[in-house]
């Protein structure tokens, strides 16, 4: 009896599609691979894509298979994910996938938990063209956004695009963050991109204490397993690995209620940030540049993260055409104890660094503290006095990263 031929695809098509392209995979009862590809650069990457194309194959053991493509510029991570999608939707055996290769910027890339946050990109995980030169703009941080700007049809092509995209791209410096999805759609996030060098995760619309500890477990079973496999992306050793920070994204009543909970549910734990879209949407509110609304939610989040010894990020700026006021609603955010903002365009990156920026008399009082500090340090005195005024560590502390901050960006 003949089998019906399976179809499936992936990917995306079109005059405007750039840095991207789109997989249909038919089974064939024989007849070996039939490659099919329309390429908008043939002439320069035609042959190279079919060879890719074709080892991939080769390597999943796929012998009879019909494959149609339409390459609109598509670097090799871009196809190698666009095909394995459309076998998995396909119903084919694919295993772990087919990975590529760990670029050397990419599998040594490293962080640290209290460096600065000042910008997050926000980009979305299936949009390939906006990650290739993400770092360039020199955001604090990337995010690769598995959740709200991916429709769920794609939840399964954007883990893939991202974990390509962690294994394969340069960000230049920035933190390499992914935003997973809520609840079990956001452990299977973590088993995509958690053995490619992620360096934060972001955990949408936290209410509990254990929707954290779920995802730092899955995480450590995840990493205890490289280890087991002799697979280590980041430079440590297996008995000290480099740890997934997380950064719970208070969105809700209830979550702001309970925000110090959530804060020190976890010892990875690098920051607390807030999402003003669903949480004034929660409280059944419209969401104003004053910000009245959300004063208290911010608040609390301020209070959460400091009393936890975590920074406090600050919700995005939606009004990309307004620099006015992004420099504005980060000049509060400052003054109210925030550390950093959500940038959801590269053009606001400069302004929110400009924002956080030390001024004059900041830099200057956050100078004589670090005199007097280490004035005191050399004395071998246990208390910091600036005058006739006794210092406490976290002033001290504060100071030290004004001054670090203003070399930084001196340089």
């Amino acid at each position: 009896m003949a089998t019906t031929p399976v179809t499936a695809e992936a990917g995306r098509r079109g005059k405007d599609v750039r840095s991207d392209c789109w997989f249909r995979v038919t089974t064939a009862a024989g007849g070996g691979l039939d490659l099919q590809l329309q390429s908008k650069v043939e002439s320069m990457y035609g042959e190279a894509n079919r060879r890719l194309i074709t080892d991939m194959l080769h390597q999943l053991e796929i012998k009879n298979l019909r494959v149609e493509m339409e390459d609109c510029g598509a670097l090799p991570w871009v196809i190698m994910a666009r095909l394995e999608c459309a076998l998995r939707r396909g119903g084919f055996t694919v295993g772990d996938g087919y990975w590529p290769p760990f670029s050397e910027h990419a599998r040594t890339a490293n962080t640290q938990r209290d460096r600065f946050r000042r910008t997050r990109l926000y980009l979305p995980g299936n949009e390939p063209k906006f990650m290739l030169n993400a770092g360039i703009h020199q955001p604090d941080g990337v995010i690769l956004d598995l959740e709200d700007s991916v429709a769920p049809p794609e939840k399964d092509a954007a883990r893939l695009l991202v974990r390509n995209a962690l294994r394969t791209l340069d960000f230049f410096g920035s933190e390499r963050m992914v935003r997973i999805n809520q609840g079990e759609v956001g452990l299977l996030d973590l088993d995509a991109i958690i053995p490619h060098n992620v360096h934060v995760i972001l955990i949408p619309k936290v209410e509990s204490p254990d929707q954290i500890r779920t995802v730092d477990d899955h995480i450590h079973k995840i990493s205890v397993a490289q280890r087991a496999a002799g697979f280590s992306p980041r430079e440590s050793s297996p008995a000290d690995p480099a740890p997934v920070y997380l950064m719970p994204i208070i969105e809700s009543a209830l979550g702001a209620i309970r925000a110090y909970e959530i804060a020190t549910s976890s010892t990875n734990i690098c920051a607390l940030t807030i999402g003003l879209e669903d949480y004034t949407a929660d409280l059944g509110c419209e969401r104003t540049a004053e910000g009245r609304e959300s004063f208290w939610a911010r608040a609390q989040v301020i209070n959460a993260a400091k009393a936890a010894r975590v920074q406090a990020i600050d919700t995005v700026f939606s009004d990309i055409n307004d620099m006015e006021g992004l420099r504005a609603s980060v000049l509060e955010a400052k003054s109210l104890g925030f550390e950093g903002k959500g940038c959801i365009h590269p053009r606001q990156i400069a302004v929110v660094h400009e924002a956080f920026a030390p001024g004059e008399k900041e830099l200057e009082k956050a100078r004589k503290i670090v005199a007097a500090f280490n004035e005191a340090s050399q004395k071998g005195l246990g208390v910091v006095a600036l005058g006739s005024k006794m210092i406490d560590p976290p002033v001290v502390k504060r100071a030290l990263r004004v001054v670090k901050l203003a070399e930084m960006l001196d340089r």
